[in-house]
């Protein structure tokens, strides 16, 4: 019996180490992309240059225009994709300048000062925790409601995720 029961126990203590660990890994491997949202309207990316949206070369880019609410996505000059959206809200606004998509996500948890969304699908983040992604709690779009990302309908958001790759100029204006 004593036996039986040092073999769960050295059993038990072995995984329990193994969890301990994965989890000490994972806290210290795992950033937030929503540390450090500014609060102000404006925003740079120092990595992209800060020409005209007239010289814009790019194979494949990403205009966001506030006022309008609305993105387009180009080929060059040739419109691909023209989409209502829905930027931040004035107290919350979508930071404005030039960036490059670095992450994409078919799915993500979106977390921040009020609220917590599962699920959120097609998120492509291009300035720290602000994001262009898919909206399935709203139907908004044309109307600033988000905490300053850029919300499209999920289909909408299907098309320019498998469209857009890491790296995409985003050109995001009042």
């Amino acid at each position: 019996m004593q036996t039986w029961i040092r073999r769960g126990a050295i059993r038990s203590s072995g995984t329990f180490c193994t969890g301990v660990a994965l989890m000490v890994v994972t806290l210290f491997s795992w950033s937030s992309p929503l540390t450090g949202i500014p609060n102000s309207t404006t925003a740079t990316a120092t990595s992209v240059d800060q020409n005209s949206t007239n010289n814009i070369n790019q194979p494949r880019w990403i205009e966001i225009d506030l006022s309008e609410q609305r993105l387009r996505a180009w080929e060059g000059h040739k419109l691909v994709y023209s989409y209502r959206i829905s930027g931040g809200k004035r107290s919350t606004p979508t930071p404005i300048g030039r960036f490059r998509i670095n992450s994409k996500y078919r799915t993500h948890r979106m977390r921040g000062r009020g609220y917590n969304i599962p699920d959120v699908p097609y998120t492509m983040y291009f300035y720290r925790g602000y994001a262009i992604h898919g909206a399935y709690w709203h139907n908004r779009f044309g109307t600033p409601v988000s905490h300053g990302c850029v919300n499209l309908p999920v289909k909408q958001a299907r098309n320019l995720y498998n469209w857009a790759k890491n790296g995409t100029l985003v050109v995001v204006r009042k």
